[in-house]
Formats: C-alpha cells, sequence, structure tokens
C-alpha cells in the first residue's frame, strides 16, 4: 500500500487529537506531523514536503490562508474549521475541499477518497515541449491542440480555459497542478493561483503595486496581474 504523507494544522490540541483518531480509519495517509499555528507549519512543510494538509482557517497570530502568502504550497490542502462562511473563499484558494467541525467520519471518508484519486489522475505526468500537440476534450469533444499556441491557461477550481490566438477554446477538465505537471516549465510560467502564461508570448512586464507585475500577453486584450509571491519566484528564474 502506498502511503501519502500528511500534516495537521490547528491551533487547538483536542480538534488535532479528534482529527488524527479519524484518520487511522485511513492507513492510507501517514501524519507526518502535527502544527498549531501557521509560524511552525511554515518551517515543517520545507522540511517534509507534505502531499497532504489538514488546515485549520481561524488561528492566533495569522489564519490559514496567510500560509499561502508565507510559503509555496504544493500540496493538496483541506481546510477543516467550525465557520461554513470561509467556504467560498478557501476555494478560491483551489483547496481540495472543505470541512467543517465536528468532522463526521463519511464526510472526512469522502475528502480522503477525492485526494487519493487527484493523485492517481496526477501520476504518471508525461511532460511536453512546445512542438507537441496535446489532446484536450473540450466541451465534450476531443480537440489536438498545439502546445506553443497556447497563449494563457486560466483556472477555475478543477476546470481551466485554455486561451489560443487570443480566443477561449472552452473549459477543460484539468486542474492547475496538472497543467504544471505537463507543459515545460522554461516555456510556461504560472503568474498566481488560477493563470499561466506561455512565457514566449509575454509582450511586456510593468510594475504593480505590491511587487507584482502587470503582465501583458500576445492576442490577450485585458493584462493579467502577477502576484508579489510568483513575481519573486519568476525574478528567480529568469533573472528579472
Amino acid at each position: 500500500m502506498i502511503r501519502h504523507s500528511a500534516l495537521i494544522i490547528d491551533d487547538e490540541r483536542i480538534a488535532r487529537s479528534e482529527l488524527y483518531y479519524l484518520l487511522r480509519d485511513h492507513p492510507e495517509i501517514e501524519i507526518a506531523g502535527q502544527d498549531a499555528s501557521v509560524a511552525e507549519a511554515t518551517a515543517r512543510i520545507a522540511e517534509v514536503k507534505p502531499e497532504l494538509i489538514f488546515l485549520d482557517v481561524q488561528m492566533p497570530g495569522a489564519s490559514g490562508f496567510d500560509l499561502f502568502d508565507r510559503i509555496h504550497v504544493e500540496a493538496w490542502v483541506i481546510f477543516v474549521t467550525a465557520y461554513e462562511e470561509f467556504a467560498l473563499r478557501a476555494f478560491e484558494v483551489n483547496a481540495l475541499d472543505y470541512l467543517t467541525k465536528p468532522v463526521q467520519p463519511q464526510r472526512l471518508r469522502l475528502a480522503i477518497e477525492r485526494f487519493l484519486h487527484r493523485v492517481k489522475l496526477e501520476a504518471p505526468a508525461i511532460g511536453l515541449t512546445m512542438s507537441d500537440s496535446i489532446l484536450l476534450t473540450i466541451d465534450r469533444r476531443p480537440r489536438f491542440v498545439r502546445v506553443e499556441s497556447i497563449d494563457c491557461i486560466l483556472v477555475e477550481g478543477d476546470y481551466s480555459r485554455v486561451i489560443v490566438a487570443g480566443r477561449p477554446l472552452g473549459m477543460v477538465l484539468k486542474s492547475m497542478k496538472e497543467w504544471e505537471k505537463v507543459l515545460p516549465e522554461s516555456n510556461f510560467c504560472r503568474i498566481q493561483r488560477s493563470a499561466m502564461v506561455n512565457c514566449e508570448h509575454v509582450t511586456q512586464l510593468e510594475p504593480h503595486e505590491g511587487g507584482g507585475y502587470t503582465v501583458h500577453v500576445r492576442n490577450v486584450e485585458t493584462p493579467l496581474i502577477m502576484s508579489r509571491r510568483c513575481a519573486r519566484q519568476f525574478r528567480s528564474r529568469f533573472a528579472v
């Protein structure tokens, strides 16, 4: 059996213990650590590189959402909180699922099954080159799209909109993580949680408030905004 590493991040010790107890029924998940704050979690994530994170929202000092501004989170995230009003924002940061306290065993099982399904979809991934074509099912119809023709990709949850020659082709059932695994990383760059651009189609970068950039993409009328965190990674990659 393949076991997947996970972290529990919650400032309440009882809540951490209860979730840990429920996860004993899921041997596929191995708890690599428990943290009571975002500050503690930031260091542990960098150390153990978990595949899954159970993340509380309201914590002293910094909220669960602040974690995404402090470190690049590659793990799938399942929010666990007593407050349903945070659900919409949770999915805005591309969370895998959202559980409300007290966590129900059956609901947790569904979240775990969703995670395992995602992992199965992700592997094995075949890297593409710019001269390759990728077969996409767009609006229920298969279509070959040449990788180098893609201007940008705009992600909406588990779906994405592929822009070619300035025109959206339609909705594709493919998440940002799936795109990052298959597209050539030397040519495509993620500029925010929900957008990726073909660097060869970028015509201009302008400084944007907060330390990011306004990104002008060939054929795309409306400029895109590169977040501050992505801008730091972009400068590191391309020595801007």
